[in-house]
C-alpha cells in the first residue's frame, strides 16, 4: 500500500476539488496546503443550524459562506454517499477553497473575457433561471389536493383486471415435461421438483414461483393456459419460445386498486411535469419567436402521459 493510500484511508489526508470532481490522486501541493488550512474537529453533538451568510473560509480575502456550501452540496457530483455530515462539510469546504483558488487564477488569466466563455456563461445563467422558475411554479400545481384529485380520477377510470398467482417448471423438451407433470400429479411437491429440474434461473430457487401477474405480462401460450386453469390445478406441457412448461395455478383474483400512498410519487411527478410543460407552452404563446433559415423546424413535444397504476 502506498503512503498516499494509507493517509487517505486513515483520514489524515484531505480531499479537495480534484479528488471530489474527478477521482484523481491528490497532488503533493494539496497535501502541503493541509498545513495552511486547519481541519475542523468533528463534534459528537449535532451542529447547530448556521446562517447562510456565515463565513466558513476566506481565499485571498474572498469569503466562502455556509450558503455557498449548501449550494455545492446539491451538486450530484458531490453527493458523497456514505460520508457522515461532519466529514462531508469539511470536504465541501476544501472543495470550495479549491474552486475559489482556481476561479481567481482563471479570472486573473482573463479566461472569462473570451466570447466563447461569455456564451457558456449566458447559457448556464439562462438554464439556472429556468430551472428555478419551473421548480417554483410546479410547486403551486403539485399540491396535496391536486394529487388526491388526480388519483381519484385515475382509479375511477381503471377497469377491473384479473390476475393469477402461478408456479412453473421449465424444461427443454416435451418428453421431460410430460414426466414432470406425471410426477407432480402423482403427489410430488411442485416446489421441490422445480428446484431440482427447472431451467428457469429466475424462479427455480423460489420453487418455480412467478408471483402475481396479469395476462399481458406473459407470452401468449403460457398466459392462455394459466388463465384457463383453476386454483390447485397442474397443466399438461405448454410450449413457448423458451421451452416446455408445467404450470401450477395457485390463486386467482381481481387485481387490487393501488392505494394513494402507492401512487403518490408517480402522481406528483406527473403533476410537476405537466405544470412545467404547460408553463413553457404558455410562455411560447405569449412570446415573439422567429426562426431563421439556419434553424430547421422541430415538431412539438407530445403531452406528458397520465400516471398508470403500478
Amino acid at each position: 500500500m502506498t503512503m498516499t493510500k494509507f493517509l487517505s484511508r486513515s483520514g489524515l489526508l484531505r480531499t479537495g476539488a480534484v479528488a471530489l470532481a474527478l477521482g484523481l490522486p491528490l497532488a503533493s501541493a494539496q497535501a502541503q496546503a493541509q498545513a495552511q488550512t486547519p481541519a475542523a474537529t468533528p463534534s459528537a453533538a449535532p451542529a447547530a443550524p448556521v446562517a447562510p451568510e456565515t463565513v466558513v473560509a476566506k481565499v485571498n480575502g474572498a469569503p466562502i459562506t455556509a450558503g455557498d456550501l449548501a449550494i455545492a452540496s446539491e451538486d450530484p457530483a458531490l453527493s458523497l454517499p456514505g460520508v457522515d455530515d461532519a466529514q462531508k462539510k469539511n470536504l465541501l469546504v476544501d472543495y470550495m477553497i479549491d474552486l475559489k483558488v482556481g476561479a481567481q487564477a482563471a479570472s486573473a488569466a482573463k479566461v472569462g473575457d473570451s466570447p466563447d466563455f461569455q456564451r457558456k456563461l449566458a447559457y448556464f445563467k439562462d438554464k439556472l433561471l429556468l430551472d428555478e422558475y419551473l421548480e417554483r411554479e410546479a410547486k403551486k400545481a403539485a399540491t396535496p389536493e391536486a394529487a388526491k384529485a388526480l388519483y381519484d380520477q385515475t382509479v375511477k377510470a381503471m377497469k377491473p383486471e384479473e390476475e393469477v398467482h402461478a408456479r412453473h417448471i421449465l424444461v427443454e423438451n416435451e418428453d421431460d415435461a410430460k414426466k414432470i407433470a406425471a410426477r407432480i400429479k402423482g403427489g410430488e411437491d411442485f416446489a421441490k421438483v422445480a428446484a431440482e429440474v427447472s431451467k428457469d434461473p429466475g424462479s427455480k430457487t423460489e420453487g418455480g414461483d412467478l408471483g402475481w401477474f396479469t395476462k399481458e405480462r406473459m407470452v401468449a401460450p403460457f398466459a392462455e393456459a394459466a388463465f384457463k386453469m383453476s386454483p390447485g390445478q397442474v397443466s399438461e406441457p405448454v410450449k413457448t419460445q423458451f421451452g416446455w412448461h408445467v404450470i401450477k395455478l395457485e390463486e386467482k383474483r381481481t387485481k387490487p386498486v393501488p392505494t394513494f400512498d402507492e401512487m403518490k410519487e408517480q402522481v406528483d411527478q406527473y403533476l410537476t411535469r405537466k405544470a412545467q410543460q404547460d408553463l413553457i407552452l404558455k410562455l411560447r404563446e405569449g412570446a415573439k419567436i422567429e426562426r431563421t433559415a439556419a434553424a430547421p423546424a422541430v415538431a412539438p413535444a407530445p403531452p406528458a402521459p397520465a400516471p398508470k397504476a403500478p
